[in-house]
């Protein structure tokens, strides 16, 4: 390692953090500074997974929490790439950027984990650009030996690609055994109680190989692990970060900001560098029966599992628009209310799509030349797709006072195709 790159990451890293999930993590001075500014202290109260603690009660671990797991992983991963190489091409300013870059990641993120995804709003690797180009944190990022610039590149795409420094630390930062990665499905399974996020990060690292251009390689003996990742991810998924409860609440959330956005009530600069509480203060004060569905969430009251069927995206593909779905709601809630014989409205009924998802088989296995995709893996394309197909769903919620008479008619929690031979014109 050279002498200048070594004292970028490993002098002056006196100041202890104490972690659950990796022990003692070690900042310098300048570093730890960044982690007791407001727009850092802000990730304190905002939950890591949002609703996930109405199934998983241990699930409440923060944003902050994570991100300090973040910075300790991609410090311990540049330092093993170093050694192997990658220091011909990274300059000790470039390694404190990075590691700026891992700790500040998520400074943007919406509260209440990803119910504001899809939604026409900045994206938060957007946000936490402009928030390390902007006082205080432009100035504490230099005082840390970084470039601020340098450290809103890594985090944002949009803010250019020139340089191969950049792209480098881009790709180590986003990638299929990422610190991101690495950090939140051990710490997510930690918290949660559940044993398939577990990883062996020690065994991953030893198995990366620097490339300047595709950031890191494996060798075959490194496939298992890319698999157990994989695999960790769909089971998460699966048990705990689409649960059916998780999804209900979290399309409860979608429903409200969707509408207020669309109606005026709320703009998209409003929900900009909140933390939980702050959201659902906000939501609170604009009042009406759509936006008590947000204090519905906060106080447990969500809804009930209606009817769910796997996602075929000729019959259920306009469903993914989700600007579309107030609308198809409404139908719906009508149709619903002619074949029951009840007053059933609009904010009673949500569709639920899932986000896209997929499971990032991206790496370059060196020994065998060839990408992890068409390696020994068992792992094949063909696999990754079916395990991504079993994930999605399609789920109507509605308000529980409407249960009792879904069950009279044999469709609450049952086949989607029940409720269509109530009408069906919805998905029209």
């Amino acid at each position: 390692m050279k002498k200048d790159l070594r004292s970028a990451l490993e002098e002056g890293f006196s100041y202890p953090i104490r972690d659950v999930l990796w022990g003692h993590i070690y900042l310098t001075p300048a570093l730890a500074a960044l982690t007791r500014c407001g727009p850092f202290m802000r990730l304190h109260r905002i939950f890591q997974l949002g609703p996930v603690y109405n199934v998983y009660p241990g699930a409440t671990h923060t944003r902050a929490a994570h991100s300090i797991g973040v910075y300790y992983l991609g410090r311990r991963l540049l330092q093993n790439l170093v050694e192997r190489g990658a220091g011909e091409w990274l300059s000790p300013e470039g390694a404190r950027s990075f590691l700026c870059a891992c700790l500040l990641h998520d400074l943007g993120h919406f509260p209440y984990t990803h119910s504001l995804k899809e939604l026409p709003l900045e994206s938060h690797e957007a946000l936490t650009g402009k928030l390390i180009l902007a006082e205080p944190l432009r100035s504490l990022v230099g005082a840390a030996g970084a470039d601020p610039v340098l450290t809103a590149e890594i985090v944002d795409p949009g803010l250019g690609d020139e340089g191969a420094e950049l792209l480098f630390y881009r790709k180590l930062l986003s990638g299929v055994l990422d610190p991101d990665k690495l950090d939140y499905l051990n710490r997510d399974a930690r918290y949660c109680g559940v044993p398939y996020g577990a990883q062996d990060v020690d065994f991953i690292l030893s198995r990366l190989y620097p490339h300047p251009e595709r950031g890191v390689d494996i060798d075959s003996r490194g496939i298992p692990s890319v698999e157990s990742v994989l695999f960790s991810k769909y089971l998460m998924y699966r048990t705990v970060y689409w649960h059916h409860v998780v999804r209900c609440a979290t399309a409860m959330i979608k429903k409200v900001v969707v509408g207020a956005l669309e109606s005026g009530r709320v703009m998209p600069e409003e929900l900009y560098n909140l933390d939980d509480q702050g959201f659902f203060n906000l939501m609170e004060r604009r009042g009406g029966a759509l936006f008590s569905l947000a204090a519905q969430v906060r106080e447990g009251g969500l809804y009930s599992l209606a009817a769910e069927a796997p996602f075929d995206p000729r019959r259920y593909g306009a469903l993914r628009d989700i600007g579309s779905r107030s609308r198809r709601e409404n139908i719906l809630a009508a149709e619903l209310s002619a074949g029951l014989g009840r007053e059933i409205s609009g904010e009673e009924l949500i569709i639920d799509v899932p986000e896209p998802f997929s499971l990032e088989t991206g790496l370059y296995v060196r020994n065998e030349a060839r990408y992890f995709a068409q390696s020994s893996s068992a792992f094949s394309p063909e696999t990754a797709q079916s395990f991504t197909k079993s994930l999605y769903s399609v789920r109507i919620f509605i308000h529980p006072r409407h249960e009792e008479a879904l069950n009279e008619r044999a469709l609450a929690g049952g086949d989607l195709e029940d409720l269509l031979q109530l009408g069906g014109k919805w998905l029209e």
